[in-house]
């Protein structure tokens, strides 16, 4: 799908360092009025006397504007500062997967990990859902009697294998193996209960809810049970709570929220189960998201070519990547999961690419 690019600048730890230290002539200074009132306490001119009343003015005021602005550039460095409390790291694995002789990836659209730790890789090209173990040997393939432009894919609690098609307007349900075991909509686009237009995403409730963000050309999401039986949906196209432009990425937390992906309006959205508006998240362009085994939710944001990790009140605690080529780095990174060990999988639109990031344990943050 077409990307809207957005060059960004990394901000470092050290940005604040200006503002911590403005200070340096002005700590200079209050060092010279200071030499200068001891000199005048030494002095019995009457004149001088009156000059140390100006200077101990003066001595007050930059000693003021000073602890002013080493509280500021405390503030400041501390907005930038990476967090270091994490209690683990994230680093990049190179040739995790072992493509078949003479296979080579297509735009990588979605990623998800199953419980026994194989890994479903979607991209569009020949093979679209292709599955590797653990170690990132190829297991198998299937797809292409089906499916058109893939888009997201999203594994269930019984290791079903759900994705989403913005080509043909559908939603398909696999068994692990790759046997189809549900088709939803009807092929062409709509927006009648039972037809999609350009279907995103897939999320699973609580209570085996099947919620489908619909997506480019709809606005909305949609409930359904997991034989496929329409419940409800909500929401059109807007900027106001509860509107989408663009309903990119959906999940379901551990408090049984949805979080909606408002791609082209910068946001999160969080809704209880029945759709009623609760809080909304706002400075990202959430294309996927993926929560660890710990409720922390991962975002990718193609736009800054780089992976989020945010806090429990939608902050942005942590950043990985930039944009390049290289090893760690991403380009358009799209949909993203974790295993049960913390592990990262980043799928890469404009990359063609699929990176393992390996989590290690540090301190317990």
């Amino acid at each position: 799908m077409p990307l809207i690019r957005i060059q960004t600048t990394e901000r470092h730890a050290w940005s604040g360092l200006p503002l911590l230290f403005p200070s340096v002539p002005s700590v200079l200074s209050v060092i010279k009025l200071f030499y200068s009132m001891t000199c005048l306490f030494e002095s019995s001119d009457v004149e001088r006397k009156k000059d140390m009343a100006i200077l101990i003015s003066a001595v007050t005021r930059r000693f003021c504007l000073l602890l002013i602005c080493l509280r500021l550039g405390i503030v400041a460095q501390a907005a930038d500062k990476p967090s270091r409390d994490l209690g683990f790291t994230l680093t990049p694995q190179r040739q995790f997967l072992k493509l078949p002789h003479g296979f080579s990836l297509a735009e990588c659209s979605a990623v998800a990990v199953n419980k026994k730790g194989e890994l479903f890789l979607f991209h569009r090209g020949p093979r679209p859902i292709l599955c590797f173990d653990a170690e990132g040997r190829f297991l198998r393939a299937w797809g292409d009697d089906v499916l058109k432009i893939p888009h997201g894919l999203r594994v269930d609690r019984d290791d079903n294998v759900w994705v989403t098609d913005v080509g043909v307007h559908r939603v398909f349900k696999f068994d692990p193996t790759g046997k189809p075991l549900l088709a939803l909509g009807t092929g062409e686009p709509g927006s009648a209960n039972d037809q999609f237009n350009q279907p995103t995403d897939i999320a699973f409730g609580p209570k085996d809810e099947v919620y489908i963000s619909d997506g480019y050309g709809n606005s909305r999401v949609m409930e359904f049970n997991q034989e496929g039986r329409f419940l409800k949906s909500w929401g059109t196209a807007g900027v106001e709570r509860g509107q989408f432009r663009l309903p990119h990425s959906i999940i379901v937390d551990g408090e049984g929220r949805v979080l909606v992906g408002d791609r082209e309006n910068d946001r999160i959205q969080i809704f209880d189960g029945d759709g009623k508006w609760l809080t909304t998240w706002n400075g990202y362009a959430p294309y996927g998201m993926a929560l660890d085994a710990n409720g922390r939710l991962f975002v990718a944001d193609a736009r800054a070519h780089q992976v989020l990790l945010l806090d429990d009140h939608g902050k942005v605690r942590k950043r990985w990547g930039r944009q390049g080529d290289e090893v760690g780095e991403f380009q358009a990174p799209h949909m993203l999961a974790l295993d049960a060990d913390g592990n990262l999988y980043v799928a890469e639109v404009d990359g063609k690419r699929m990176q393992k990031f390996v989590r290690k344990t540090t301190v317990k943050p």
